[in-house]
């Protein structure tokens, strides 16, 4: 029989879809989706670290690449049996009693605080501190001891509590909260309703305190010392959660006809972008997968029986089925990562981009040139001098806290800092030690794995900077001692989204089976280079030590 499907990539500038041969795992046709209101930054404030994105960017984009996958591929619509949507998380974003954003209501559409707070604001460092507080004193359950012992203000219940306090008409017309990846798959099974709608076991977990263990969210009396608000929206919240492998529902007849689907293909339930991505890198136990884009998701998955009771301190969460049915995930990640570099670029061209737009020898076109060739041709440049740059022991040496750090101990309020610098310190300089700086960020992620006692073998890459950056690449072997293998999928976390949607839909038993047969294998493996091993050994016990000085001047520790 033929049977394809569809995995849906939200991420943070852009949503991409691939219709997937579930026999194979070969992608039949792709598109890419720019999310026009965020492209002019809508409702950010960089300066307060807010970041929001309208929900309209997001259905726009879906309704687009659906229906552009589908015309491109010629497949019949029997023939697509489910799809599966993946997004960026923590990112929640208020509803009504219909289960509506509220950003999309006439009220509330030039709100910041009505649409949906994207995994990278900051805004709620406050309230994750007093939630911290809050469950080492209570004198009750610690309910962040899954979650590594440390919440962030990248995360579900700091958000709302930020907002409903600053906000009083959001807090009083919202009914309730959903998580992007639920949003979404709300709205392509028609099960809009808050209550019913069926939440993701992934986003629940890691993100909003959900355990087994004490019945699904935090006690309302735990809740209630926060705010008042959260102990009430308890109720119009959720107990149960489900893995992505499982349907939410079938598609419904308003985005059938939009799309040109059958209605009765089946919807997975939605799930977060580097889980979908683990998937789609062909995750193995005691492999170390790296989502690499603006930010890095490092995903484990650990067995019942390895794991047991111990609890890994300073991730984001170790959750019952996040990643695969059956097997423990584990999340940890940088809050900063291709970001770094894309705030350097921005700092050296910024200014070159003022002086060429004040020019008056250049007409329009021929400004608008430069600044193009400069846009496309900068960090090429600077990757090409740092490539040829010796490295020593004594080079300048930075810290990747620019947008905070995430893991190991989360702590949004860290800064970025550079030290060693000299009148011989050039662009080049910098950047390369940037690109250190992710680098050794990434080996403390995985020093705190193994002081745990969980087991890394293997490294394996995906994402647009493993797939485009082979300076980052190497440096980061170096930096690990280990090889990185790069999947070879250009979409791994759509195609991961495509495998919980072929399971979903019946098409394979299980997680494992699908991929296995649609796993798109590994196009390179970077080794390291003994003798940089060595230097960059020394450079990263230096990075350690500035770390600590920098965490020890830094207001509010």
């Amino acid at each position: 029989m033929d049977n394809y499907v569809i995995g849906v990539d939200f991420g943070t500038d852009s949503v991409r879809a691939v219709l997937v041969d579930a026999t194979n795992g070969k992608t039949i046709s792709s598109e890419v989706y720019p999310y026009p209101r965020w492209k002019k930054g809508d409702f950010c404030d960089p300066k307060k670290n807010q970041f929001r994105q309208h929900p309209s960017d997001h259905i726009e984009g879906l309704q687009h690449c659906l229906q552009a996958v589908v015309k491109e591929s010629s497949i019949e619509a029997k023939d697509i049996k489910g799809i599966c949507v993946d997004t960026t998380g923590s990112s929640p974003l208020p509803v009504d009693q219909k289960g509506e954003s509220l950003a999309l209501l006439d009220d509330y559409a030039q709100d910041p605080d009505a649409m949906m707070i994207l995994w990278k604001d900051h805004t709620a460092i406050q309230e994750a501190d007093e939630i911290n507080h809050l469950a080492r004193n209570w004198g009750g359950e610690d309910f962040t001891k899954y979650e590594g012992g440390i919440y962030s203000s990248e995360w579900f219940w700091a958000k709302i509590l930020h907002t409903v306090r600053k906000n009083k008409a959001i807090k009083e017309k919202a009914f309730s909260w959903v998580e992007h990846c639920d949003f979404i798959t709300g709205i392509l099974t028609g099960k809009r309703d808050p209550l019913s709608l069926k939440r993701s076991r992934c986003a629940a977990g890691h993100k909003a305190l959900w355990h087994e263990s004490w019945g699904g969210l935090p006690d309302k009396a735990f809740l209630e010392q926060l705010d008042s608000y959260l102990a009430t929206l308890k109720d119009r919240l959720y107990t149960n959660t489900h893995t992505s492998d499982q349907a939410a529902g079938t598609l419904c007849p308003k985005w059938a006809k939009i799309t040109g689907l059958s209605e009765e293909t089946v919807v997975a339930v939605g799930t977060f972008d580097a889980h979908a991505g683990a998937v789609g890198g062909e995750i193995t136990e005691k492999s170390l997968v790296k989502v690499m884009g603006t930010s890095t998701c490092d995903i484990m998955v650990a067995p019942y029986q390895e794991l047991g009771n111990n609890l890994v301190k300073g991730i984001c969460g170790q959750v019952d089925g996040s990643v695969l049915p059956g097997a423990i995930g584990l999340e940890a990640g940088q809050s900063g990562f291709g970001d770094v570099l894309a705030w350097f670029k921005n700092l050296v061209q910024g200014t070159v981009e003022e002086i060429i737009l004040q020019s008056p020898s250049l007409d329009e076109a021929g400004k608008n040139t430069l600044i193009q060739e400069l846009e496309g041709s900068l960090l090429s440049s600077l990757t090409a001098k740092a490539e040829k740059l010796p490295l020593s022991e004594n080079d300048p040496l930075a810290l990747d806290w620019i947008n905070g750090r995430r893991t190991p101990d989360a702590n949004q309020q860290l800064k970025g800092a550079i030290m060693g610098l000299s009148m011989g310190t050039d662009a080049a300089y910098v950047f390369k030690a940037l690109v250190e700086a992710i680098s050794f960020g990434s080996k403390k992620i995985i020093d705190r794995f193994r002081e745990e006692g969980v087991t890394i073998d293997s490294v394996i890459g995906l994402g647009g900077v493993a797939k485009k950056s082979s300076f980052v690449m190497q440096t980061l072997s170096e930096v690990l001692d280990m090889p990185i293998k790069v999947a070879s999928a250009e979409q791994a976390p759509a195609l991961g989204a495509a495998m919980y949607a072929s399971v979903a839909a019946g098409i394979h038993p299980d997680l494992p089976t699908a991929i296995t047969t649609m796993g798109n294998g590994f196009d390179k493996v970077y080794h390291p280079n003994p003798e940089r091993v060595l230097i960059y050994q020394k450079r990263y016990e230096k990075y350690l030590s500035f770390g600590e000085f920098i965490e020890s001047h830094t207001f509010g520790n």
